[in-house]
Parts: structure tokens; sequence; C-alpha cells
């Protein structure tokens, strides 16, 4: 099996979990901006969460620094640039990637001009590569509702630009579904599609919730329905395809160790999944090493690949003429 000759799909790709250590030193050079440290090997330590984290909440610490250089049109741009780039050089022909458009407002740029500097950088790399995108809007957990209704709110002239899909994120708590109601509601209302965070640290009722009080489509990560029955029903009667990102998963003590990790036993049940890498940089990852390590532990037939494949296309926010075009990357491989 060449996995790097493998046509790919990613769904869960954080934007701020995904930049290039080299760009973020040299604008912070460019600007005046304190790091911990210009070295870049330093730099990728500060970046990088280690495998034996103890929990989500030291993994999310990574994103601080990244942060930093995400606050002018002109950087976001190439950031996004720079992301579609790096995974088109995989073989990646469509993702989807998800960022906080209220994180980036340090420095006085507004929500739709952030979401629009998002957007350009994702057209940039279309217009040079073989790879398509779209733009899913989170919202943060530990901010207000009314901050999730203002994401929704001027992310919506955006809305069949490239802006599919709303999000919730950060640190996951139980029952948090219920604070967000309202905001997601109208999210729907206005042709938003709904994927959200839930069931990463241990709390499978999260789903459970998501999917009955949100309407979510399409679940991050999911891992923890194992220990919540109703849940794992609910996810695999409605069609919910699960975003798995397993380095991740193990980074965050979702799961202790790869073969641990419920995505083959989760897809020979017939639930559906993805294999994501929720964030190339803090978790030193790309999609060929997601692929690579769900081949090797799980002993993937090509027949299981091209099924998780389809799901993704399938639970993709693309529209149909990008479906069928990506249904035909995997008719050519298989040829």
């Amino acid at each position: 099996m060449n996995i790097a000759a493998l046509p790919k799909i990613e769904l869960h790709c954080h934007l701020d979990g995904s930049l290039r250590p080299e760009t973020i030193i040299e604008i912070a050079m460019r600007e005046g901006i304190t790091l911990p440290s210009f070295d870049i090997e330093e730099i990728q330590k500060e970046l990088i969460a280690p495998l034996e984290c103890e929990s989500l909440d030291e993994y999310l610490e990574r994103f601080t620094i990244p942060n930093l250089v995400m606050q002018s049109k002109e950087n976001l741009r190439r950031i996004t640039f720079e992301l579609f780039e790096d995974a088109a050089q995989e073989n990646v022909k469509y993702m989807e990637v998800r960022f906080a458009p209220l994180l980036h407002t340090a420095k006085g740029l507004g929500v739709e001009e952030i979401i629009q500097s998002v957007l350009d950088g994702m057209k940039d790399a279309e217009n040079q590569y073989e790879i398509k995108g779209n733009l899913i809007l989170s919202c943060m957990r530990t901010m207000s509702a009314a901050s999730a209704f203002e994401v929704v709110e001027k992310g919506k002239k955006f809305l069949g630009k490239g802006v599919v899909a709303i999000d919730l994120c950060a640190s996951e708590e139980e029952g948090f579904c219920g604070r967000f109601v309202e905001p997601i509601a109208v999210a729907r209302e206005y042709g938003y599609r709904v994927t959200i965070h839930a069931g990463e640290t241990g709390i499978g009722e999260n789903v459970l919730e998501a999917v009955k009080l949100l309407g979510a489509e399409r679940i991050g990560h999911g891992v923890f329905i194992k220990d919540c029955e109703e849940a794992y029903n609910i996810v695999k009667e409605n069609n919910v395809t699960l975003e798995m990102c397993p380095t991740s998963n193990v980074q965050t003590k979702a799961v202790n160790r790869f073969s641990e990790h419920p995505i083959y036993p989760f897809h020979k049940d017939g639930i559906k999944v993805t294999i994501n890498t929720d964030n190339r940089t803090v978790s030193d990852t790309t999609m060929a090493n997601e692929c690579n390590i769900i081949f090797n532990e799980f002993n993937l037939s090509d027949e299981d690949y091209q099924q998780i494949y389809l799901n993704s296309v399938e639970a993709s926010f693309a529209d149909t003429e990008t479906k069928q075009k990506l249904k035909s990357y995997l008719a050519a491989d298989k040829g």
C-alpha cells in the first residue's frame, strides 16, 4: 500500500494548530513579537505536544504561541495558504479547515475581515494546487453564548462562498451543549452545517446531547461513545460521522495507546469514521502519518480505506460537484 500516493480527505484540521514553525519565527522577528526562543528546535518544543500529555487542557496550551502571529489579514492569509499547500503536497484532495475568528481580534481585526483573510488564503492555494477546501467557523466553549451568536451572524454572509459549517471547540466540560442551543439553532436556520467537538475527554453523554440538542451531523473525536451505549446507538442509527484523530487522541489521553483506539472497531461495526490530523503542528503529524498508523495498527485493507474515504466524501460539507470529483480520484487510484 503506497500511502503517499493515496488520495486523501481531511475533515478535522485546526488552522491555529497547523502553522509552520519557520513561519512563526519569521513573522515574530519581522513584527517584533516576543517568543520564548527564535531557535527553530526550541520553538518546535514549545509547539509540539508530547505523546504523554496529561490532559486535553495541557495539549491546548500549545496554541498560545501560534495565535501571537495570527492577528493581521496578511498573516492569516499566508498561514492558511501554507496549510493548504502542505496538505496538497501529500495528496490531500479536499480539506475542511476550522478556526475560531474571535481568537484573532487582539490587534483590532473584525470578524468579517478575519474570515475573508482565511478565505483568501484558501483560494490562493486552490488556484495553485489540485486541492479544494471549505471553512468551518469554531465557537469557543470557554466563551459565552453571545460570542457564538456573534460568529454565526458575522459569518452568515460567507455561506456558499467557502464557509460551510459551525463548530464548538476548546476545553470540554460535561453538559456544555445546553448553553449553546440557541446560537446553533440560528446557525442551522441560516444554512450552516453542524459539527461539534464532543466525547473527547471521557464524556460520551456530550455526544448524545450534541446530536439531540444541537443537531450535530458530525462529531469531532467522539471516542467516548464507547462508554455510553445511548450515544453509541444514536451515532450509529443517525449515520453521524466521527472525525477521528488518532495521534491527538493519544496525546490528550482519550486513549492510552494507538492499539486501543476505537476507530477500527467502530468502523467494523458500521459507524462512519474518518481519519484526520486535528493539528498538524501540535500533533507533529500529517494525513499520511495518520493513515500509516491506522494501516499498521489494525492491518487495514484496501477496501477498508476506500470505505473510509467514501465516508469522508459523503460526510464532507462540499457541494455535489466537488463530491463527484473526489469520488473520481478513488476510482482513478483503484484503476
